[in-house]
């Protein structure tokens, strides 16, 4: 039986990640970056692409699993008739390479635990050539050269393509394995000592974790979400990917099957934002910088998202061999929604880089001239239709969030120049587009038939992403507008008290088959909503249910599918947690945020 998505934990370096499940395997590794080949790939196939298991022999699920608190390094415990052991997985912050360090420690009675490695380059396409050297496992293929050692050392043997451990450990003993990839070319890295690194991971980990100022309730699931968003970071560049891995299924069997480890400017302003005021200025300035960076050019060449370096070419293609999460295909590689125009991440950028300068973040020499450019396009382009923040493979259309967001845009540039009149800027240019857009999306994008505004102009369809519109100021909250826009989202795309993007059901507007789960992020939305409209005991009773959705070790994909009560989506997904983090502020903020 095929693991679910909640099974999974994340381990991570902040260049790349990993997901093990609870029978101890790593199912997913991609080396060295987020975006490169998988040298793991069972997760969207089986054993035979690649995995690394380290559990008791013969035994299945783990008894039990837990991250050490304030941390992302992963216990896991077996209990079974000859005792209990426990394994530690963890991925140091790198100096040179990557290195995956798995720690068997036997906590009662005497245990045999077994190892099963199998190493499948190129998303499990790949199989090594293996041999020994300096007491090390060597695996050899391409580009690609992997290191594995064991301290102390213990019986290790290949056999059907498979590298294979087996030892006991008693009460107190422990055994130490690590992975250690490099470029084939180059030669074998420093060696890691697993011991000393996890002490010093956990250290580090948690100092960072208490630097968090958010004092409120529901801490550690805030906090939980922090290190994932964390662990979600390139560290080179500061650039944070959607999620960690690609083509988990938005509905099981269907082809909603995305890659989502690259980095999109619409996650940029609620990232800030939770940055800033949970008081992790460094990190918002790392995403400052990377976003500056990646949308540097000529503004009509702006992309809806990038590569973890501001890479622009994410070609989509297909894996045939990998027969996908629970049977969904296609297994897809790279992302051809990078090709699409959508008029919102212009207002996503604007606000962005408004925040951060009234957060304080340094300023750039050359950033007001960026923003200045953005309108200066945005003035010209703003009355083309696009394919909105959900991304649709179907037809272009007036999207009423993609003309709101443009209205932030130009929201943004006049605050600014309020506030700094020595820059330049057309202030009364700039004023006159704002009050456009804002009369036009009143007129077009809303029904007073219903008293709601709609997915797009002309349409009767709605769409969650109308619940950011207070959140915006294009409207106050206690406008009638906003709060029947609030109640007609909830009649129309509730599902068991969780809330989908748009009626994939009814509408052919996003161009594909099938349909798909409640989507955290607009669950959030919804709480948030909610609470700004003066309803905010609902708002809290949301927040719980959605917290309650997070997997035992606090982890959220970027759906929920109610009927079948299981995650969807790409996994952990960063917009869901920053989602959680945003709706604890809003609801607890007054109560213990710095």
């Amino acid at each position: 039986m095929h693991p679910r998505i909640e099974d999974y934990a994340l381990i991570g370096d902040e260049q790349t990640a990993g997901l093990v499940g609870m029978d101890g395997s790593l199912d997913w590794l991609c080396l060295p970056r987020f975006d490169s080949a998988a040298c793991f790939a069972r997760l969207l196939g089986d054993e035979e692409n690649g995995h690394w298991r380290i559990a008791p022999l013969n035994a299945d699920r783990c008894t039990r699993r837990a991250y050490r608190p304030g941390t992302l390094v992963l216990d896991t415990e077996w209990e079974t008739d000859e005792g209990a052991v426990r394994v530690t997985d963890l991925m140091p912050q790198r100096d040179v390479a990557p290195d995956v360090v798995r720690v068997v420690e036997g906590l009662r009675g005497r245990v045999t635990v077994r190892s099963t490695l199998r190493l499948r380059f190129e998303y499990g396409s790949v199989v090594p050539w293996m041999r020994r050297a300096d007491g090390h496992r060597v695996a050899v293929a391409g580009p690609d050269a992997t290191w594995l050692r064991s301290e102390p050392p213990v019986r290790t043997w290949g056999e059907h393509f498979g590298t294979y451990s087996e030892f006991t450990v008693e009460a107190g003993e422990k055994v130490a394995f690590v992975l250690t990839w490099h470029p084939s070319h180059e030669p074998r890295p420093p060696l890691t000592d697993p011991f000393e690194t996890l002490e010093s991971s956990v250290a580090d980990w948690q100092a960072w974790s208490a630097r968090c100022r958010y004092d409120g309730p529901h801490r550690d699931a805030v906090i939980r979400s922090l290190i994932t968003l964390k662990a979600l970071t390139y560290r080179p560049t500061g650039g944070i990917v959607a999620a960690a891995t690609t083509s988990l299924p938005e509905e099981m069997g269907g082809v909603r099957n995305w890659d989502y480890r690259y980095c999109w400017l619409r996650d940029s302003t609620l990232t800030l934002s939770v940055l800033v005021q949970c008081g992790y200025l460094e990190e918002a300035e790392a995403w400052r910088d990377w976003l500056l960076r990646a949308v540097a050019g000529d503004p009509a060449d702006l992309q809806i998202m990038y590569g973890v370096a501001g890479e622009r070419r994410l070609p989509e293609f297909e894996l045939p061999w990998l027969s996908g999460f629970g049977g969904s295909r296609p297994v897809r590689i790279g992302n051809e929604a990078v090709k699409q125009l959508q008029l919102d991440v212009y207002g996503e950028v604007m606000d962005s880089l408004s925040l951060a300068r009234r957060a304080g973040l340094p300023a750039k020499p050359h950033m007001w001239s960026l923003q200045r450019v953005l309108l200066d396009f945005l003035r010209s382009s703003w009355r083309q239709p696009d394919e909105g923040i959900w991304e649709v493979r179907g037809d272009r259309r007036d999207f009423v969030h993609s003309k709101v967001m443009v209205w932030v845009a130009a929201d943004r540039a006049v605050r600014t120049l309020e506030v700094l009149p020595d820059l330049i800027g057309d202030l009364e240019g700039w004023r006159a587009l704002r009050d456009e857009v804002h009369r036009e999306v009143c007129e077009k994008g809303y029904d007073p038939e219903r008293n709601t505004f709609t997915q797009y102009y002309g349409s009767r369809e709605l769409d969650a992403s109308l619940l950011l519109i207070p959140r915006t100021g294009f409207l106050p909250p206690d406008d009638p507008r906003v709060v029947g826009t609030v109640d007609a989202i909830r009649a129309d795309l509730e599902h068991d008290g969780l809330v989908r993007r748009y009626s994939a059901e009814e509408t052919p507007v996003d161009g594909l088959p099938g349909g798909e789960g409640a989507f955290l992020v607009c669950s959030f939305w919804l709480a948030d909503a909610l609470h700004m409209t003066g309803r905010t005991q609902e708002a809290r009773d949301l927040f719980e249910r959605l917290l309650g959705l997070a997997n035992d070790v606090g982890l959220l994909s970027e759906e929920y599918d109610p009927g079948a009560g299981a995650q969807r989506g790409n996994f952990p997904q960063a917009f869901s947690h920053i989602g959680l983090v945003t709706t604890a502020l809003t609801l607890y903020g007054g109560e213990g945020a710095g």
